[in-house]
């Protein structure tokens, strides 16, 4: 692994470019290939994180070492970055604090599902839209209740998102998020909300916000919710396992919006 290369590029003023990113990952294309599952090869992979990258220019110019570990979490993952599906993203973002640009990872909202199904615990999970005007009506309580009956013909704006999820041991439960509540929390959160996939894909991205309040609540196993942390981090180094790289991003209190936990560089203990 180029570990070396890649600190060398971690200077106040990264040493960024086409030329640079591309050569270490071709460097790193043994461990690509060890962090892949079996249904995806480095090849493959690696034409798909260069397809992104030429598609968003931006992402060459992040520091290296972000971008690296943004795309070794997308591979121990398995999920495809910047792609129709939807599975994930590599997206650029300026760091104001480092005066430089940085590459955050993001789950989609198709590989959140990809990831629950994956997992083997979860029997269902969905997440939907409800328009202006199809028949909506939930309850919370001791005895929860949730109907949603789309209209046939002329369903409106966007106005609730709700998720679903059932486990196979039993486990059920839903949330749901207005529209208004879904664009705030996305200001609030997104370091991309105006360039990335929020501007491109708002409705993807809001189920899988309501999707990730909903799982909360689920009797997970540690495994899988390890996997759903990745979501939204700035990696900085390379690890074989990329889940022990601290999160180089302020810890956020998800009800509040108040850093909790300042990421691990930032108090000095890198």
């Amino acid at each position: 692994m180029p570990t070396s290369a890649i600190q060398a590029a971690a200077a106040n003023k990264p040493v960024s470019g086409k030329k640079t990113i591309q050569g270490l990952m071709k460097s790193m294309e043994g461990e690509i290939a060890k962090a892949l599952p079996s249904m995806l090869t480095a090849e493959r992979f690696m034409r798909i994180v260069l397809t992104a990258a030429s598609n968003t220019p931006k992402l060459y110019d992040c520091s290296p070492e972000s971008f690296l570990g943004a795309m070794m979490q997308s591979a121990q993952l398995g999920v495809e970055p910047n792609t129709p599906i939807g599975q994930a993203y590599l997206i650029p973002y300026f760091n104001n604090r480092k005066g430089y640009l940085e590459c955050q990872f993001q789950l989609g909202y198709k590989g959140l599902i990809d990831l629950a199904y994956r997992s083997g615990q979860v029997s269902l999970i969905q997440a939907h839209t409800v328009r202006e005007n199809d028949e909506f009506v939930y309850e919370f309580g001791l005895d929860p209740k949730l109907k949603h009956r789309p209209a046939s013909t002329n369903r409106g704006k966007p106005i609730y998102y709700y998720a679903m999820f059932k486990t196979k041991d039993g486990g059920s439960g839903f949330e749901v998020m207005s529209f208004e509540d879904v664009s705030d929390h996305a200001k609030k959160y997104s370091k991309a909300y105006n360039s990335g996939p929020w501007k491109s894909n708002f409705n993807e991205m809001a189920k899988k916000t309501v999707l990730k309040r909903c799982l909360k609540y689920a009797p997970l196993k540690t495994d899988l919710v390890r996997e759903l942390s990745a979501d939204g981090t700035v990696k900085n180094s390379i690890a074989a396992n990329m889940y022990d790289v601290p999160d180089d991003l302020p810890v956020v209190d998800d009800d509040t919006g108040e850093v909790i936990e300042q990421a691990e560089q930032e108090n000095g203990n890198a």
